[in-house]
């Protein structure tokens, strides 16, 4: 296979890398599994028109993307409009949509796994026809990222910590707001402090992650209003990972979600696969299930009838 990689340097854990070092050691571990791989290390603020660059080449077979959740994102929904295939290397802090395709953690052995990879068909979700291969939300969650993008960090260890001071202020003043839901013709009107709406339904980890993204679904995950209280047993329940013992969220599975928010009359924000966005008054989210090309360890495609040699 002929590969563009494209590495985010302001990446999480590309910050503290030797770039020079890491595409040495990328372009010879690609080379001795049989493949061309050339690197462009670029600035997080050059990294979309890069990925654009790269998928509209002709005379590549995948590209590589590595970064954050935000790159990664980004990166999937270029190479979902253009068809062609994805590799992730995770250098961000969280790594969620990584974790889903059961790629190592580690920027190194991420590399291997790759590299002897296959190609295999993965589900991806739209919210209003931007692409995202985590998950959408707003309310609870919507607020946490507000806040935590107004502190000051310089390191993965300091977004973390930025991230637990944003959820007790959340905790402590909770968002309530009403919707309009309709999941695969099922409707409802609620009142709710949290909405998101996952690609394939969430695993029991902490984090919050799919255990596969193949089931060809959507996850969607409604909390009624919370107190501080409500909020913390929340937390608690997702830290042990029994999100789904907590009386105050229902869970609800589909491949068509559309929201509409009768009282907006403020500018209000959604989360997007990390990122801070503004929110519509009407959202139509869409599971568009292995539609996505994505390049995962060979151990993990031997399991799943949805893989093709690479």
């Amino acid at each position: 296979m002929r590969i563009q990689a494209i590495f985010n340097k302001d990446g999480g854990t590309f910050r503290t890398t030797d770039m020079e070092a890491y595409v040495r050691h990328a372009e010879s571990v690609f080379a001795a599994a049989g493949h061309h791989l050339d690197c462009d290390v670029v600035e997080g603020a050059d990294i979309e028109m890069t990925l654009r660059r790269c998928a509209d080449r002709t005379d590549l077979d995948a590209m590589l993307a590595g970064g954050g959740d935000g790159t990664i994102s980004a990166a999937a929904g270029i190479a979902w409009e253009s068809g062609i295939s994805l590799g992730v290397v995770p250098a961000g802090t969280m790594n969620l949509f990584a974790r889903s395709l059961r790629i190592p953690l580690d920027i190194w052995q991420a590399l291997d796994a790759l590299a002897d990879g296959t190609v295999a068909d993965a589900d991806i979700g739209s919210a209003n026809g931007r692409a995202f291969v985590h998950q959408f939300s707003a309310g609870l969650h919507a607020r946490m990222v507000r806040l935590r993008n107004g502190m000051t960090y310089r390191s993965r260890a300091g977004k973390i910590l930025a991230n637990v001071r944003a959820a007790g202020g959340v905790m402590l003043d909770p968002p309530e707001f009403e919707v309009e839901f309709d999941v695969d013709g099922v409707r409802e009107h609620r009142r709710v402090s949290a909405i998101n709406v996952s690609n394939n339904r969430f695993g029991n980890d902490a984090l919050l992650y799919a255990d596969s993204v193949t089931g060809g679904h959507l996850g969607f995950y409604v909390a009624q209003p919370l107190s501080t209280s409500g909020v913390a047993r929340l937390a608690y329940d997702i830290l042990r990972g029994k999100l789904r013992e907590n009386g105050d969220v229902t869970e609800m599975v589909g491949s068509a979600v559309d929201l509409h928010f009768p009282k907006m009359d403020r500018a209000v924000n959604c989360v997007i696969d990390g990122e801070l966005l503004p929110m519509s008054r009407d959202v139509s989210l869409r599971l568009h299930a292995g539609e996505l090309k994505v390049i995962v360890p060979r151990v993990k495609a031997q399991s799943s009838p949805q893989a093709a040699a690479a």
